[in-house]
């Protein structure tokens, strides 16, 4: 299943009032793995970034000066998508936007719906954590994803961490390279001689309440759209 992890930065929030996009970033997921394969490209909007939306991203109108239209993108980005599954964080808002800047173009050019399929994690986490925030910053505290690097809005670094958030949020690890996983040498309870090695008893350390809390809280949700499907739930219970 190949699936593209996908953001947008813009000079506005709404592309009926003329506002464009100016930033798009890609990530590729081949069954659940980070291939490595990434679409990034910066567009110049013909307009002017709003001060508002300059404080999200910083991205500024001398930035994009000598950077390409989205009509000179459109072919590439549009063949990197192509056939994929889409991954957006609000993705209504992304979409919106993506089709905006399609209808410019002279020709015939599918909607993105059409082009791909669509799944928004901002739904998906509103299933998953009701009544939460669920903001991406939120989720990356939530999932333990680094975010350390995100003091401003960017389209590639977004899509980056929507990916992390993305195979955590649905129970799924981006690789499994057992080779690194493995235990060294040092580490294992023989040594090479094949006698026991010596070693402490091991350190047990009990969840926190809020930590129990956030634990059913999180069976509930997975029960709740799993229509009572939730095994550890039913386990917790009896």
């Amino acid at each position: 299943m190949r699936q593209i992890v996908l953001d947008t930065e813009t000079t506005g929030l709404e592309p009926e009032q003329g506002h464009r996009i100016i930033e798009i970033g890609c990530v590729e997921l081949l069954d659940r793995r980070l291939t490595g394969r990434h679409f990034h490209q910066y567009v110049q909007p013909d307009r002017q970034i709003d001060a508002a939306a300059f404080a999200v991203h910083g991205i500024s109108d001398e930035a994009l000066q000598d950077k390409p239209a989205f009509s000179e993108i459109a072919e590439e980005f549009l063949d990197f998508i192509g056939a994929a599954e889409l991954i957006i964080h609000n993705a209504p808002f992304d979409v919106g936007f993506l089709n905006h800047e399609v209808a410019r173009l002279a020709g015939d050019w599918p909607r993105i719906e059409s082009h791909c399929a669509v799944l928004d994690t901002l739904a998906l986490a509103r299933e998953l954590h009701p009544g939460q925030r669920n903001s991406l910053d939120a989720l990356c505290k939530r999932y333990a994803v680094d975010n350390s690097a995100r003091e401003l809005h960017g389209a590639l670094l977004d899509a980056e961490i929507l990916a992390e958030v993305y195979l955590a949020m649905t129970g799924g690890q981006a690789t499994l390279d057992l080779a690194a996983t493995a235990p060294s040498k040092a580490g294992r309870a023989h040594d090479a001689s094949g006698e026991p090695t010596s070693r402490g008893p091991l350190r047990v350390i009990r969840a926190a309440g809020d930590e129990l809390d956030a634990h059913r809280e999180r069976l509930r949700a997975i029960d709740e759209v799993s229509d009572g499907a939730c095994i550890w739930r039913k386990l917790e219970i009896e």
